[in-house]
């Protein structure tokens, strides 16, 4: 038996220290299962010294075990105060019926052991002091109201008969064990409010047991609660996920739940969590959030969570697949396919900034987690695969004296002619970098608007524009490696994290250039202006590493009527910048210096000839290098340069 089971049951033996005194002389083992074992001979020794006391007499011994013998003891009514335990197991097609009458003198009976066993009478008899009730192959329907159960701590009742436990609920308040197992007549589970102390629940193979009480909330010391093969069991109930002690949940084979809630991460103990063969298809994403769930078995996918949950957010990660951390949404958990020209995606929508942090950095984490297993599995050598020049992802090397410096453009939305320009504009700003200086190209107002960064992550507001429409972002990204590491593998996915929407959009870095229409503008209408957005470039690699990261928002012609609105509203910004170091003010200043009429309102500015003159001043004044006591003597000047100033 488990260990913690017969501590439980012979606690008032003093059992825990009575095992380990016994572990430690050898002469009981526990293995890796916490089962306990003890070696045949030193078992029939112990059996001995019970029966040398009472060799012709087994009334008398304290414990019952041969079945010639405990026959004889219950058919002729002649059992004792001395037998504290007695065990009778036949097989089916050798039931026996006996009376309760037989149990009358065994006021100290408390381990009983039956099978193939019909008990007919009063139950009053039984032993008061009984702990232990194993009986394989109960035949009654109702456990009968006149049993005494008071000090039961286990019920094992395997293969009853039984419709429901207690026709009038019980207060048991000592029981920690209840197994109803392969019962095939249950229908519902008893009211757990009167079994405050419950650890361990058993109903695996009920298949007539269509639902679990309400009242199951009330068991705050359960550690184990199965319930394989309840074929007949839809779903869990809501009060279910407040079980907080919980440790190992298995629901396999149950193959009428579908389901489970969010709440699953209120199970703050759960560490193993059995659903296989189910018809669950929607997993909470609470799941990944948990901290203590270590195994799991679920939807195909079988291991310690660290390698479990990396799949089954890749398994999240398709078109389809849009879900919230606060809702309840259905979700298509059918494997992605091996087909990389689909995209793989994943979207989190969150209710509050701690959430989100937290969101990020659990994704982050996984990531993370899975790169480095597929690291350590295969070496990064693959090449870079052979891309047309209609692909959306585009690569400029460049070489340096360190190694080689490349670019690559991700772009998301319209493939217009203002993105071939800014593409070779960024590839020819590149190639003629020298040493460290990453310079690209600046903001090209109307066209686009530039945001940069040094590393791998960026955060910006999007601009408001007056009649232009956001159409494209392009991503540029400058990073160093090996000559030997001329590939995408080390570009691994973008994060577009809005912090105003509270949203995370994963995306594949590979697959980001197989988007469909649809896709690439559910990413652009997300960015709305005012949104403080990040994007973060999650690379692995040791020789991989990213020097800079700028992005792009490329803007689309004004609309005839906002055209209109922006000339009869001259002193309106066209696009209105919010502050940020990264971010150039754009506006009516801009637009005024463009063209010859431009350049005369500058020349004609008394405030230009001002600057011009003040400089000349100055520039005499250091040349005569005139100094008085460490500062510059001004002489003739004195009086008009400040004034000047």
């Amino acid at each position: 038996m488990d260990r913690n089971d017969v501590i439980n049951i012979l606690d008032e033996y003093d059992a825990e220290v009575g095992i380990s005194t016994l572990v430690d002389r050898s002469l009981v083992t526990v293995d890796k299962n916490n089962k306990l074992g003890m070696h045949d001979l030193l078992r029939d020794m112990g059996r001995e010294i019970v029966r040398e006391k009472y060799p012709k007499e087994p009334e008398g011994r304290s414990r019952l075990w041969l079945q010639k013998e405990v026959l004889e003891v219950l058919q002729k009514h002649i059992g004792t105060k001395a037998i504290e335990g007695l065990t009778l197991k036949l097989t089916r097609t050798g039931t026996i019926c006996l009376k309760t009458e037989a149990f009358k003198e065994m006021k100290k009976l408390r381990l009983l052991q039956l099978a193939g066993v019909q008990l007919g009478g009063d139950f009053e008899y039984i032993s008061k002091d009984l702990r232990w009730l194993y009986w394989h192959g109960f035949p009654l329907k109702y456990m009968p109201s006149n049993f005494s159960q008071t000090s039961l701590v286990s019920i094992e009742l395997e293969s009853s008969s039984l419709k429901l436990v207690w026709k009038e609920p019980k207060f048991l308040e000592r029981l920690k064990i209840l197994n109803l197992s392969h019962s095939q007549h249950l229908t519902q589970t008893p009211n757990f409010s009167y079994l405050p102390n419950l650890e361990k629940l058993l109903l695996n193979d009920c298949p007539r047991l269509t639902a679990i009480s309400e009242t199951i909330e009330h068991l705050k010391y359960i550690l184990l609660i199965n319930l394989e093969d309840c074929t007949s069991l839809h779903n869990l109930p809501r009060s279910f996920y407040k079980l907080k002690s919980l440790k190992t949940l298995i629901i396999s084979g149950c193959s009428m739940i579908d389901k489970l809630e969010e709440d699953l991460d209120q199970m703050e103990s759960l560490i193993t969590l059995i659903a296989d063969k189910t018809a669950i298809t929607q997993v909470p994403f609470s799941i990944v959030r948990s901290k203590s769930i270590g195994y799991v078995s679920l939807c195909g996918y079988e291991g310690f969570s660290r390698d479990v949950f990396p799949s089954l957010i890749w398994s999240w990660m398709s078109p389809t697949n849009n879900f919230s951390s606060q809702v309840e949404t259905c979700m298509d958990l059918e494997l992605v396919s091996s087909d990389v020209g689909k995209l793989r995606s994943l979207q989190v929508e969150c209710n509050s900034d701690f959430q989100l942090a937290e969101g990020i950095a659990r994704i982050l984490d996984t990531l993370y987690a899975t790169y480095y297993n597929e690291l350590e599995a295969t070496p990064t050598t693959s090449q870079v695969s052979n891309m047309g020049s209609s692909s959306i992802i585009s690569i400029c090397n460049q070489f340096q004296m360190n190694g080689l410096v490349k670019s690559l453009l991700i772009e998301v939305g319209v493939k217009n002619q203002v993105s071939n320009i800014l593409r070779e504009r960024v590839f020819q700003k590149l190639s003629t970098n020298e040493h460290d200086n990453y310079l690209l190209p600046g903001d090209n107002y109307p066209d686009w608007l530039t945001f940069n960064s040094d590393g791998a992550s960026i955060i910006f507001n999007v601009p408001h524009g007056n009649g232009r429409d956001l159409k494209t972002m392009t991503m540029c990204i400058v990073y160093s490696s090996s000559t030997d590491t001329i590939s995408l593998k080390c570009l691994k996915n973008v994060l577009i994290i809005n912090y105003t929407k509270s949203t995370i959009q994963v995306y594949k870095c590979d697959t980001l250039a197989c988007l469909e229409d649809d896709e690439w503008q559910s990413i652009i209408s997300s960015l709305e202006p005012g949104d403080r957005v990040e994007i973060v470039i999650v690379v692995y690699g040791t020789e991989f590493v990213v020097k800079k990261t700028s992005v792009y928002l490329i803007y689309g012609e004004p609309n005839n009527e906002e055209m209109e609105n922006s000339h009869v509203k001259g002193d309106r910004d066209a696009i209105d910048m919010p502050e940020d170091k990264n971010v150039i003010t754009f506006g009516k200043a801009k637009n005024r210096f463009r063209g010859p009429l431009a350049l005369a309102s500058v020349l004609v500015s008394p405030l230009f000839w001002i600057g011009v003159t003040g400089f000349l001043i100055w520039k005499h004044c250091l040349s005569d290098k005139r100094r008085r006591h460490g500062c510059i003597k001004f002489s003739n000047y004195e009086k008009t340069f400040p004034f000047l100033l």
